[in-house]
């Protein structure tokens, strides 16, 4: 996922990675390519993971490789739902926690959110290693080592989660998700908030709040976002909520993807 303004905090320092000129016109693109495959190396990212950096790239570049205007209305009410949570929650994987973990860090300190390490290729030594880097960028408490409940209907590693975390969730955020897991996450009543770069993808069309952006861009976004509703009201909040229109954020992605138009009109 490319095209942050974000340095990314990964662990690597990016001015040195890979020896990559800091005016190479793909710079910031060749660099979170760099980061996925560090976090191959260290044990954080599956090669899957690999992929699926590839695949979301491709969107951004369609995307404009920006946060469009839908996107950051759309991570405004991301802000407010952790912000008015009973109970959230950001899940992580290995892309994630390779790509953002300063950031994440950030965005769970901002709104009292829960850490909870949560992966599809799932291996104790793996979530281990997600967890310590986590640690290691800030975190004072990463749940998810040991998860003791399970997703309804969900059968595969990532129906594990932690009875204190996104089992107990009210409000879920979910950067790079997998479709089935969104919709059972919904089945359950909770609230989620997913980061996609694909609009047509069943991830965020199963989201309260679909956040078609890179993830590098959305976090941080949104932590930016939360410190600026800190003081606002409950009603507020619920008032920004209510007025979010999720199909038209997703309208608003896929007609940039399909026509470049810079023109945003969704609410």
């Amino acid at each position: 996922m490319t095209g942050s303004e974000s340095d990314g905090g990964t662990g690597t320092e990016a001015e040195n990675e890979a020896g990559i000129p800091a005016d190479h016109p793909r710079y910031e693109s060749l660099v979170t390519r760099h980061r996925i495959e560090a976090g191959v190396e260290a044990g954080i990212t599956s090669h899957q993971g690999l992929i699926a950096e590839g695949r979301g790239e491709a969107f951004d570049y369609l995307l404009g490789e920006e946060t469009i205007e839908s996107a950051a209305r759309a991570e405004r009410v991301a802000a407010a739902y952790l912000l008015g949570a009973d109970w959230p929650v950001l899940s992580i994987n290995g892309n994630a926690a390779a790509l953002c973990p300063d950031e994440l860090v950030a965005l769970a300190a901002v709104t009292g959110a829960k850490l909870e390490v949560n992966l599809f290729d799932r291996t104790a030594e793996r979530v281990e290693r997600i967890a310590a880097h986590l640690r290691e960028h800030g975190a004072e408490e990463v749940l998810g080592i040991e998860p003791a409940e399970r997703i309804p209907g969900l059968s595969s590693e990532r129906g594990k989660v932690a009875a204190e975390g996104i089992y107990a969730a009210d409000v879920v955020l979910v950067p790079i998700e997998d479709g089935d897991r969104a919709e059972a996450l919904a089945a359950m009543g909770k609230t989620e908030i997913v980061i996609d770069l694909n609009p047509l993808s069943r991830s965020p069309r199963s989201a309260a709040v679909p956040v078609i952006d890179d993830v590098l861009r959305a976090i941080p976004n949104i932590a930016n976002y939360a410190r600026e509703l800190s003081e606002t009201s409950p009603a507020e909040l619920d008032d920004l909520i209510e007025n979010f229109d999720r199909e038209a954020a997703l309208e608003a992605a896929e007609k940039r993807i399909r026509t470049g138009e810079s023109s945003d009109e969704a609410d």
